[in-house]
Parts: structure tokens; C-alpha cells; sequence
């Protein structure tokens, strides 16, 4: 079955987008990324903002299938293997070059109210997701009942995000963030006596 092209299109543009960052990316940079001419671009998408539009949309059905339902028996397990995907940075350069990308879109999100709305899908379905397993976790008594889901999802939420601004702006490990979340997890939002296994 022959390759979609304007599936193609949304790969090169994720290729050349780590490569060039956004504020320089030119369509022609994604039309050589992709190997076709700009006018097959335009075919497809009316302008740079179109395009991108669709990207973040394509960006976002990833994300989310990236971190929907995380493994783990528990909800502290499925927390902490959430943390993981979000905060362990790999040790190729790529990572830290398309989240540099992202950080220059979420730059241009308060000049751009359609950017600013797709970027706030991405913000809303992870404080979305932390909320469900905390009060997850409230109800089988993994979690103190004193923490408040919405409020602690949303913290933990402005943190990740502080992360890995950090890991693009002065190239700062998110992984140590990673082992403080943890202590600070363990410290504050675990109850202090665990349920039994299987009770």
C-alpha cells in the first residue's frame, strides 16, 4: 500500500522541525526533509500555519496514545511510570532538539490563538491524566486523603513543564527532577500506612 502523502508530510515536517527549530523553518526545509516540492506541500496545506496546525493535531493523537493508561498494578505505579515517559530524558541529542522546537511554538502560542489552543489540549489532557490517577489512588488508599486531585494534577502538571523548559533553556537533566518528584510523592502524597496486597 502506497505511503500516504500528507502523512508523509507531518513526518518530514517532525524531522525538520528538530533539524531547523521553528522560527526558521521555511516549507522548503519540509519539502527537501520530505522529498517532494513545495507546491505538493501546498496541495496538501494552504501555509505554514495550516500545516502546523495539523502537525500538532497528528503531535497530540501521539502524546496521548504515548500516555494514556501508563502500566502499572497500582496508581503510584502507573504515577511513576507516567513521570518516567515525561521526565527521563534520553541521552540522544533528538530529544532535546524537538523539545527546543516545541518550546519556540509555545513561544509564538500567545501571538497565535489556534497554536495557543492546540498547546492547551496537550496541557489539559496531562493534568487530566495525573488527576485520575491521583484520585485513583485517594479511593484504594495508595494516596493521604487529604490531597486535593485537581490541585496536586495541576502542580505536578507546572513542574513537568518547568522540567523540560529547563532541560531545552540550560540544558538541564530532567531526570534529576525525576528523583525529586519521587522523595516529594513519597513524602507528601503517599498515605503513611499502605492497604495490603489484595485487600
Amino acid at each position: 500500500m502506497a505511503d500516504d502523502p500528507a502523512t508523509d508530510i507531518l513526518d518530514a515536517t517532525y524531522r525538520a522541525l528538530c533539524e531547523h527549530g521553528y522560527a526558521s523553518l521555511t516549507l522548503q526545509d519540509i519539502a527537501a526533509e520530505a522529498d517532494a516540492s513545495k507546491s505538493s506541500i501546498h496541495y496538501h496545506y494552504d501555509s505554514k500555519d495550516q500545516l502546523f496546525v495539523a502537525f500538532l493535531d497528528d503531535l497530540y493523537d501521539r502524546f496521548t496514545d504515548r500516555v494514556d493508561s501508563p502500566e502499572g498494578d497500582t496508581p503510584y505505579e502507573q504515577l511513576d511510570e507516567l513521570l518516567q515517559v515525561l521526565l527521563t530524558t534520553d541521552a540522544e541529542p533528538p530529544l532535546r532538539e524537538f523539545r527546543t522546537a516545541m518550546f519556540e511554538l509555545k513561544a509564538q502560542a500567545p501571538y497565535n490563538s489556534t497554536l495557543q489552543e492546540r498547546l492547551t489540549d496537550f496541557d489539559e489532557f496531562l493534568i487530566e491524566q495525573l488527576r485520575e490517577i491521583l484520585a485513583a489512588g485517594m479511593d484504594d488508599g495508595e494516596f493521604d486523603d487529604d490531597i486535593e486531585p485537581a490541585r496536586d494534577a495541576e502542580f505536578l502538571a507546572t513542574t513537568i513543564t518547568g522540567a523540560q523548559t529547563r532541560h531545552v533553556t540550560i540544558n538541564q537533566p530532567s531526570d534529576q527532577l525525576y528523583d525529586t518528584m519521587t522523595r516529594y510523592i513519597e513524602q507528601h502524597l503517599l498515605a503513611d500506612e499502605q492497604p495490603e496486597v489484595g485487600r
